[in-house]
């Protein structure tokens, strides 16, 4: 297969290094607004380097894979709709709710392949869990804890560009708490703080957040995130049941010290970041495109699993600015 990669900076660098050794890629092209990056990932992974975006949709491709900046991935994904391509998309589809719309609209009328960058619906331990609630095994689920904390702030400017911590950072969570539990989000609460660094507030962002879900069976969802985790980079989910509880996410490399005198030791080598994390979830995330593109496999992670966790994140900051229960299916999509 014949792949286009446009965006070359951290993620897309990774994608490249992944796409340029699959069995199933005989060509890698790559572009990005910043050309000279492009040709240094190329030089680095044996891909070509496209002289722009424009020229990838002109390279006789098989499919495309977006992981360019927010703002640009609704008109890629139009563009590729309009070229015939299957495409991968990192998440968002756009900024907001009637972007995105938009945008799975063009792709849907023109009937290609689009997939979004939900990397933990192929985790390991999230797809034990899920397997473990479907099964019955926990007995009737009563309580689910979601977390996500960075170890520490992203750059200033990226904070403005992000769509805040519910959309950049929780929607992940807010994914795997419907893929997971099977069920959806009826009601949200949420709160946070932008008590730390300075430059969350100059944002009118917050450094730590915290919610309130209740799904539509009764479960109750706490999930919470912070960008200034200086233990290291700490993602996990727990789920309660009648009958049994679980953890996802809890190993030797977790960021968490146990305060009891015979309580495990701190992990030796915690995590630094969610590329360490979840390496092997990105590579099967992508395997699995080039066999969606193919026709061999039913598509993972539509545009429409991504509205939906864009909708609980979009009621989350709504509830947050507002102090109020704020019901996902009930917003304005302009």
């Amino acid at each position: 297969m014949r792949i286009g990669l446009i965006g070359t900076g951290r993620i897309g660098s990774f994608h490249a290094k992944v796409l340029s050794g699959h069995r199933d890629v005989s060509a890698l092209v790559v572009a990005d607004t910043e050309g000279a990056r492009a040709i240094e990932v190329a030089r680095r992974t044996g891909a070509t380097a496209a002289p722009s975006v424009d020229e990838v949709f002109t390279s006789g491709l098989d499919a495309v894979v977006i992981a360019s900046a927010t703002s640009s991935h609704a008109a890629l994904i139009g563009r590729a709709a309009r070229a015939g391509l299957p495409a991968f998309c990192e998440k968002p589809v756009a900024g907001d709710l009637p972007g995105t719309l938009a945008a799975l609209r063009e792709a849907e009328e023109a009937g290609t392949v689009l997939q979004l960058g939900f990397m933990r619906r192929f985790d390991a331990g999230y797809a034990a869990a899920r397997e473990r609630v479907r099964s019955g095994s926990l007995g009737r689920l009563h309580t689910v804890r979601a977390l996500t904390s960075d170890p520490a702030p992203p750059p200033a400017a990226y904070l403005p560009l992000s769509g805040g911590l519910y959309r950049d950072c929780l929607v992940h969570d807010f994914d795997m708490v419907r893929w997971v539990t099977g069920h959806e989000v009826a009601e949200v609460y949420a709160t946070g703080s932008d008590a730390g660094p300075a430059m969350f507030r100059e944002a009118g962002d917050v450094d730590t957040a915290a919610a309130l879900l209740t799904l539509d069976d009764g479960t109750l969802v706490t999930a919470t995130a912070t960008r200034c985790n200086g233990a290291g980079y700490d993602v996990r989910m727990e789920l309660a049941g009648e009958l049994d509880q679980i953890s996802v996410g809890l190993g030797d490399r977790t960021p968490l010290s146990s305060a009891e005198p015979q309580g495990p030791p701190p992990a030796d080598r915690p995590w630094p970041g969610f590329l360490e994390r979840f390496a092997p979830a990105y590579e099967a995330e992508l395997d699995a495109f080039l066999r969606v593109a193919r026709g061999e496999l039913p598509n993972p992670c539509d545009g429409r699993e991504a509205l939906a966790a864009l909708r609980i994140a979009e009621a989350c900051e709504l509830s947050r600015r507002e102090r109020r229960p704020v019901r996902p299916d009930g917003l304005v999509t302009g």
